[in-house]
């Protein structure tokens, strides 16, 4: 039974654990370390004191800061970033905040849960909260994304009320600073979004850089981590996309990432299929697209995001 009950708890820990590291493999590391942590101790585990799920989150919420402890910030090329067309030497991966599938950190959620999921889990609040000390990050999220009450809060932490909220206060008024400016709440079934969705897939498969720029913000930002690279600008983006070669082909498949609507970019191979090249990231504003991360190097992760592992030319799928 313990098995069952505590693997029940492997998908809220993985947003938990996400929202705090801001890495899938960390996440995946200490998600499994909690619920080894649990298993061993299980015997330790009170009902009477405290709920399953309070009890594993403060496993976790410890298994986080240790990991958390000789960790860099990580963040957004946007957040750090220089504006240039020079790529670069890479910067390592940990310097990055990492994508995640809505699969993995959303899961079931009831109506009135989704938007706040959602926006909990987009790229740039992801990098706000990197911004907030361990500990901070944990009350916030407990408190204001998951919802645990002051008291349990306290428990996960191991301190007091008063300190939660003090604490509470402090995250909050610092990821206010750190907060960048809102996107659109990424809907599925407005016909609007997937329309504007659709018309950029068109014009970055056809290289049409006046299509491109129409649907482009004038601020929109493009950037590709591990570089230390930025363009800004919807012409200047458009016409870089449109101008090149390496893009000759590509084709762009529809999944979801951190809230928000992403692709995975195929390219084409020798063989004549097109493979797994990076998965992209895209936030909109005001109906228009503001801002495009293309993740290089997560080719092996297309299946996590329910992407196909290679297409056929002829295959297209609808938005």
């Amino acid at each position: 039974m313990a098995v069952e009950e505590l693997e029940a708890l492997r998908g809220p820990l993985t947003g938990y654990c996400y929202r705090l590291l801001g890495s899938a493999a960390d996440t995946d590391d200490a998600v499994q370390e909690t619920l080894i942590r649990a298993s061993s101790k299980w015997e330790q585990y009170d009902p009477g004191r405290a709920r399953l799920s309070t009890w594993v989150h403060r496993i976790a919420t410890n298994v986080c800061i240790d990991m958390l402890r000789a960790a860099k910030r990580r963040a957004l090329v946007m957040d750090v970033g220089s504006a240039g067309p020079e790529l670069g030497a890479p910067l390592p991966p940990e310097s990055w905040v990492e994508p995640m599938p809505d699969s993995r950190v959303l899961g079931e959620q009831d109506p009135g849960e989704v938007v706040l999921g959602r926006e909990s889990v987009r790229l740039a609040f992801i990098a706000a909260l990197q911004h907030l000390a361990p500990r901070q990050r944990a009350v916030l999220v407990l408190r204001d994304v998951l919802v645990f009450s002051a008291q349990e809060t306290a428990e996960i932490l191991g301190t007091t009320v008063a300190a939660v909220n003090s604490a509470l206060q402090r995250a909050r008024a610092s990821l206010e600073a750190a907060r960048p400016d809102p996107f659109d709440v990424y809907d599925p079934e407005d016909a609007g979004q997937r329309h504007l969705l659709r018309r950029y897939v068109a014009a970055f498969e056809s290289h049409d850089v006046a299509g491109l720029t129409a649907i482009l913000r004038e601020d929109a930002v493009a950037s590709m981590p591990p570089f230390l690279w930025r363009l800004e600008g919807a012409r200047r983006i458009a016409t870089t996309v449109g101008a090149a070669d390496s893009c000759a082909g590509a084709r762009l498949m529809p999944c979801r990432v951190n809230g928000a609507p992403g692709f995975g970019q195929y390219r084409p191979g020798d063989d004549g299929a097109l493979h797994p090249f990076a998965l992209v990231a895209v936030d909109v504003r005001d109906g228009q697209i503001a801002r495009m991360v293309t993740f290089l190097g997560t080719q092996d992760r297309f299946a996590e995001f329910g992407l196909p592992e290679f297409l056929r030319g002829a295959e297209h799928v609808s938005m």
